[in-house]
């Protein structure tokens, strides 16, 4: 299978094993992932921060579960925003779910064995579109994983930018109304995980990217100018490897609408 190539290449995302330790933090502080200690697990984030998905996917699926982490997020990013052929992005997505169960049940407390269930299949529903996914009940699905994840790790900023994603598309596509009855979605708890987000991945540009989205999304054209200022901060923000280089040209692209 054909794996498109990161259209950014830069030597500066090109980390060596030593310069990937050092940086660890500044690089996972959306994520919380920990350093792990097996040296074919960290190469292969190596290859996802250098933006070769498919070969991060393939060196962390040969790790085992140790490997889950880093292939489910390369196959999760590579879908969203590389691959072009919807069929084969939903198939990718929905792996990278079942994968994500398959660890929940073999390591329950890893965070992100939750949070990328819900990415996953959060991306997969607005594939499929968003009021197709709540009718099959994947909202519920994608909540509990994220509020799952935030048990896990309350510091999870990622985990907190999908939960506020979430809020804004169930009242997006039902109403403020039907959405805090039936699913618990609410505009200040958007806001409130956006800006907990913010608060603990400053340098963040995919949070002020889905938060803009999601200010539109909820409060209309009383917001506009809140999502654009958001959109001209995330196209300044400095990508430290390939998935923030794909954030920031987003962020770019909203940003010249």
């Amino acid at each position: 299978m054909a794996w498109k190539k990161f259209p950014y290449p830069d030597k500066a995302y090109v980390y060596t094993a030593a310069a990937l330790k050092k940086n660890w933090m500044r690089l996972h502080r959306g994520d919380c992932a920990p350093l792990p200690d097996d040296a074919a697990v960290l190469d292969a984030w190596r290859s996802y921060h250098a933006g070769e998905f498919g070969k991060a996917v393939e060196q962390g699926l040969a790790c085992g579960l140790a490997g889950y982490a880093v292939a489910n997020k390369a196959a999760a990013i590579y879908a969203n925003y590389l691959e072009s052929d919807d069929e084969r992005k939903l198939a990718l997505l929905l792996e990278v779910a079942q994968r994500c169960e398959e660890q929940q049940k073999k390591a329950p407390d890893c965070a992100n064995a939750w949070y990328l269930h819900a990415y996953a299949l959060g991306r997969y529903s607005q594939g499929i579109s968003v009021a197709k996914a709540l009718a099959q009940g994947l909202g519920g699905k994608i909540k509990h994983s994220l509020t799952r994840a935030l048990e896990l790790d309350p510091a999870h900023a990622d985990a907190h930018i999908a939960l506020g994603t979430y809020h804004a598309e169930v009242i997006d596509k039902v109403g403020a109304l039907v959405g805090g009855l039936t699913y618990g979605a609410k505009k200040e708890s958007g806001v409130e995980h956006f800006e907990t987000a913010l608060k603990l991945n400053p340098e963040s540009a995919i949070a002020r990217v889905e938060y803009a989205n999601a200010l539109v999304m909820m409060f209309g054209r009383a917001k506009m100018k809140d999502a654009e200022r958001l959109y001209r901060e995330a196209a300044t923000c400095a990508p430290a490897d390939a998935m923030e280089r794909l954030d920031v040209e987003l962020a770019k692209a909203e940003a010249d609408d």
